[in-house]
């Protein structure tokens, strides 16, 4: 798949003016140093599950998305989707300002194809790399959607069985349980009930425990399945913020190892 992207960018595939240019310092106008430091152009990047999914954002604005659901395939689909995101806005990758991709957890395999195209892009062409959190961007998802000040946010991405990756969230997106790996039962946070929280959960993960998590005080949104629309806003604050990534040294947060079997 890195071999694709290389050669992609190589070839003009990606890049308007091929390889050589890539990473060549622009010298920007007084307007154009405006117009990226406050809307800024984004190409987000969401594989941590079972959803490939790519968009270009300028500030808040959506401009392009192109998804696939289909089944072990995000080493072959990523760089299509992200070529039919560019070519659907009719721009290059030399126009964008920065990458951002969805940093898990989830699917240990898809995380990897989603950092390797983000990271290959960004030392290609020579920009900056914003990671965001998973769940951080399904339950600030769930809460635009309910809009319950009170409540905690709890997104969940299948992990499994019976496990989930989960974390908890209050309404203005701080984090009151750190990113962890969970078996569910009928007693799963219990001390949030005994102290009158309302809970909101989302994500796929919310989706097969429904029937254990039954209290009045549960209840769930309409965001089940992760997509790169939940990283724009948050990127876009990250990037206006200067919070950027170290491409060398960054890593997906997997939270569990992989999952090996023996080959049939």
């Amino acid at each position: 798949m890195f071999a694709q992207l290389q050669t992609a960018v190589r070839h003009g595939g990606f890049h308007k003016n091929g390889f050589a240019n890539a990473r060549l310092k622009i010298r920007q106008t007084p307007e154009q140093t405006t117009r990226i430091l406050t809307n800024p152009l984004i190409l987000n990047i969401e594989a941590a599950t079972g959803v490939c999914s790519v968009c270009l954002s300028r500030g808040d604005e959506l401009l392009s998305l192109h998804e696939s659901s289909e089944q072990n395939a995000h080493s072959r689909v990523i760089t299509l989707l992200v070529q039919q995101c560019m070519a659907e806005a009719g721009l290059g990758l030399a126009d964008i300002d920065a990458v951002a991709v969805s940093e898990g957890p989830g699917s240990y395999t898809s995380l990897r194809v989603g950092f390797a195209t983000a990271k290959g892009l960004c030392y290609a062409l020579d920009k900056p790399l914003i990671t965001i959190s998973t769940l951080s961007a399904l339950a600030n998802a769930a809460f635009q959607e309910v809009r319950d000040t009170a409540a905690l946010y709890c997104p969940m991405i299948d992990a499994r069985r019976m496990e989930v990756y989960t974390a908890l969230f209050d309404a203005e997106g701080n984090a009151v349980e750190p990113p962890q790996p969970m078996v569910m039962d009928g007693g799963a946070f219990g001390a949030y009930l005994a102290s009158g929280h309302r809970m909101v959960f989302c994500g796929d993960g919310a989706e097969k425990c429904k029937k254990l998590l039954i209290d009045p005080l549960f209840g769930f949104s309409g965001v089940v399945k992760c997509s790169s629309t939940q990283i724009i806003s948050p990127a876009h604050r990250a990037f206006l913020n200067s919070k950027f990534t170290n491409i060398l040294t960054s890593s997906p947060l997997y939270l569990k190892p992989p999952n090996i079997t023996s080959p049939k």
